[in-house]
């Protein structure tokens, strides 16, 4: 993420999240649970967790199993966030009852299947940024305006790498079957970590003394926790270590990998992100699919109108490559990373399926106010898109890790 599409306009400066109410989020279903069925669909409000911590209280309360309780989209720990989770074969009123710290019950109603993720249409975002500079509204507006007729860079962001912002080196090095370098990876740099005590532990381990490491590190470091104890118990297995992980973290890392490359293409492309090429898998944004694009100037009508866009690559088994000077792209980015062709699909990743990504999303129903210092952008994104790729070219922040956390 090295541009802006509207580097032409000021950005307003500013911060956000000083407040949790200064980022709303409410995700938009696919479908309204039907009312019976043996899974209750629990509209919930959240702070302060994410919703893996979610899932990890409501298990925990109704004595479920966190496998069996579905989701359709991950939200961020911090601001509010209103989003669905299915419970299985649990009485609506139990859940409407429950009094859990950091989330409250909204509403709870039956339906048939398991909630999955995917099943939703997309996010409207609420978010206010404070401290914003002179002249913020207008060029707020301007660019709001811009990306609304171009479409949104679809980037995942510095947010999809994780706390030190290295979920995909994790991934990458799943793939390979290099579980050390996965274990290291994982416990991270004590440059990247600015509490103390956190830092004190990742050094510890960065020195060979795992006794120390598990003593110092902060108890919501699970997971750092639970690799230091069993490497503890058998020395250098870092291969028994890393095969306990949670499954959903381990998808969650592979996919971090994925969205890294993702954004690298995007970032190659963004000089005619809104334009498809002779060879592009062209995006139809009505229905998901995607088509060859035999002829470019055929097809910039409709690229110009925002029903189709160029896509980019979720590299997976089952994903489809384009042609010509698109796939060249593509294929530069494996090698890259030292995959030969699809060979890191016979290394480790053979259940990673794979997907095309537009290379930008259409902005929805953007509105922006002014209020002393601050301004309050209002809009939908389709789901799997983030905020923080609309937040960026409004605020043009000095480094995106001032809006890292804006999911």
């Amino acid at each position: 993420m090295r541009d802006y599409i509207t580097s032409h306009i000021p950005g307003t400066g500013g911060a956000i999240k000083e407040i949790p109410e200064d980022f709303v989020v409410t995700e938009v279903p696919s479908y309204l649970p039907c009312g019976e069925g043996e899974h209750v669909y629990v509209e919930i409000e959240k702070r302060g967790l994410t919703t893996f911590e979610a899932i990890r209280r409501l298990g925990a309360a109704m004595q479920v199993s966190e496998r069996e309780i579905g989701y359709a989209g991950l939200k961020d720990a911090r601001g509010v966030t209103r989003q669905t989770i299915s419970v299985p074969r649990v009485a609506p009123q139990r859940l409407l009852e429950l009094e859990l710290s950091g989330m409250k019950v909204l509403s709870a109603r039956p339906h048939r299947n398991k909630l999955k993720p995917g099943h939703l249409v997309g996010n409207h975002f609420a978010l206010r940024v404070r401290g914003v500079s002179e002249g913020a509204l207008d060029n707020a507006t301007r660019v709001l305006e811009i990306l609304k007729t171009r479409g949104v860079p679809n980037y995942f962001g510095v947010q999809r790498y994780g706390s030190q912002g290295n979920s995909h080196v994790v991934g990458r090095a799943l793939l390979l079957g290099d579980w050390k370098g996965a274990v290291d990876a994982l416990i991270g740099e004590p440059e990247a970590v600015r509490d103390e005590r956190w830092r004190s532990a990742v050094e510890a381990y960065r020195r060979g003394d795992l006794d120390e490491s598990l003593r110092l590190f902060p108890g919501h470091c699970r997971t750092e926790r639970d690799l230091v104890r069993r490497l503890l118990e058998r020395p250098e297995r870092f291969d028994r270590a890393i095969k306990a992980l949670n499954p959903r973290l381990k998808s969650l890392f592979l996919s971090a990998w994925q969205s890294s490359l993702f954004d690298r293409l995007l970032d190659r492309r963004l000089d005619r992100y809104d334009q498809v090429l002779t060879g592009d898998l062209a995006f139809r944004h009505d229905n998901g699919a995607c088509f060859l694009v035999e002829d470019e100037a055929v097809e910039a009508p409709r690229a110009l109108r925002l029903e189709i866009s160029p896509s980019g690559p979720m590299f997976g088994s089952r994903m489809s490559h384009p042609s010509g000077f698109p796939r060249e792209l593509e294929d530069g980015l494996l090698k890259e990373e030292g995959f030969g062709d699809d060979a890191f699909l016979r290394e480790g990743g053979s259940h990673l399926q794979g997907e095309r990504r537009p290379l930008r999303v259409p902005l929805g129903e953007p509105q922006v106010e002014a209020e002393e210092d601050s301004i309050l952008l209002r809009f939908f994104l389709p789901r799997g898109a983030y905020a923080t790729s609309v937040l960026r070219e409004v605020m043009k922040p000095v480094e995106d890790s001032t809006i890292a956390a804006a999911g």
